[in-house]
């Protein structure tokens, strides 16, 4: 076969590759039966001299690969027919905005891998979280120095790699306390941690936190243990929330009534509730000023994510009382960040991580004569076809939903 890496058409562009040119490089000698080529591109972090200078041909047509390997959505000027494409497709969820892209892919006979549903005992076994968790927390301390007017950070596109990024933390001041709560249990909110422990704050248990009156910056760490409950009062279990997320309602008040910064990096399931509604903005004991929303659902469980937010201009204000945009940072108002290509900030870091995942845990499946069972559970589309886990596509599909 024939494995072209993609240059990526998304607008905003995004500089990430799946594989570095020494990954590529690795391919190319583990897999010599296979042909790996690389689409030209001024704009990924990563430049094609670099991928000529590992023996890797660059070119810039691709259309003679059977199968195509990006990051982002791919444009619909840009699909080729009958390809397999492996990116982020950002579909499976109904999500309106793609459903074009999902119908022409349709249309055309392509087969889709989406690389977040690539599991393995259930978890993701390629993911960029590590790293929107990284950028999502420098943003929001970054967000709230700008809000407050006590000291200023880098932006974290401006920063080389994560070692320079953590060299603007020491910048940060303690004499306005930052109380932060992160939601969320998985590589987001792993990445979002590591961040704040290396501006020196404090980690402080859940049960905690709501009572904090210390004058020391200082975070929590929360699951849907912490923040839902179910109706009828029984004790949380997370196998149940899981498959039943419509039976837990929200238990977030003790944390939005404390933490002046959130910082969002949950897995949200529609069925699932909400963590505060506008009303909760208006009441006076609401404390959260300022909002880094990794998960960046839209629309979703935080009402201050009126719409996603670029890297350049990643924060915008929301009004407390009327919940309308304004211009950030009145500290009297609510401030947002919702970025959803976070890792584009730090690309070379972010690529080679996951690179290394693709290398370990992917290709030997997807270069199997038949694709393993890893490869078949993230397949949306074959040949076009809906297949079996994604049937409940349909209406999607087929335009009934928009």
């Amino acid at each position: 076969m024939k494995i072209g890496i993609l240059k990526e058409t998304k607008t905003p562009p995004d500089r990430r590759v799946p594989f570095t040119p020494y990954q590529v490089r690795k391919l190319a000698d583990n897999y010599p039966m296979h042909e790996f080529k690389v689409q030209s591109s001024p704009l990924r972090a990563y430049s094609d001299e670099e991928y000529q200078s590992a023996g890797i041909p660059v070119t810039e047509d691709v259309s003679d690969c059977d199968i195509l390997m990006g990051v982002k959505e791919v444009t619909l000027d840009k699909l080729q027919a009958a390809k397999t494409y492996l990116f982020f497709s950002h579909t499976a969820k109904e999500q309106s905005h793609n459903q074009k892209l999902f119908q022409h892919l349709s249309r055309l006979e392509c087969t889709l891998i989406d690389y977040e549903y690539l599991l393995e005992n259930n978890v993701r076994v390629v993911a960029f979280g590590y790293w929107a968790g990284v950028i999502g927390a420098y943003n929001a301390i970054l967000g709230y120095g700008l809000q407050h007017r006590n000291y200023e950070l880098k932006p974290a596109h401006h920063c080389r790699n994560l070692a320079e990024m953590k060299e603007e933390l020491g910048k940060v001041r303690a004499d306005i306390p930052m109380k932060i709560v992160i939601t969320g249990e998985g590589r987001v909110a792993g990445g979002a941690s590591e961040i704040l422990l290396s501006a020196g704050i404090k980690r402080i248990h859940p049960e905690e936190f709501p009572a904090w009156q210390g004058h020391e910056h200082v975070f929590c760490h929360t699951g849907p243990q912490h923040y839902t409950r179910h109706f009828s009062g029984k004790e949380f279990d997370f196998n149940d929330f899981i498959r039943h997320p419509s039976n837990y309602e929200s238990s977030f008040s003790s944390y939005m009534n404390a933490a002046n910064i959130l910082i969002a990096c949950h897995f949200w399931d529609v069925h699932s509730p909400h963590f505060f509604t506008p009303l909760d903005m208006q009441n006076p004991a609401f404390k959260i000023r300022l909002v880094s929303d990794i998960s960046c659902d839209v629309p979703g469980p935080i009402p201050t994510t009126l719409r996603v937010s670029e890297m350049n201009t990643p924060f915008y204000g929301v009004h407390r009382f009327s919940c309308q945009e304004i211009e950030p940072f009145d500290p009297d108002q609510v401030t947002v960040s919702a970025v959803d290509n976070l890792p584009s900030a730090l690309p070379r870091d972010a690529s080679e991580d996951f690179g290394n995942a693709l290398l370990k845990k992917v290709i030997p499946e997807l270069l199997k004569e038949k694709p393993g069972e890893m490869i078949r559970r993230a397949m949306l589309l074959k040949k076009g076809r809906l297949t079996e886990p994604f049937s409940y596509l349909k209406d999607y599909l087929e335009g009934i939903r928009s």
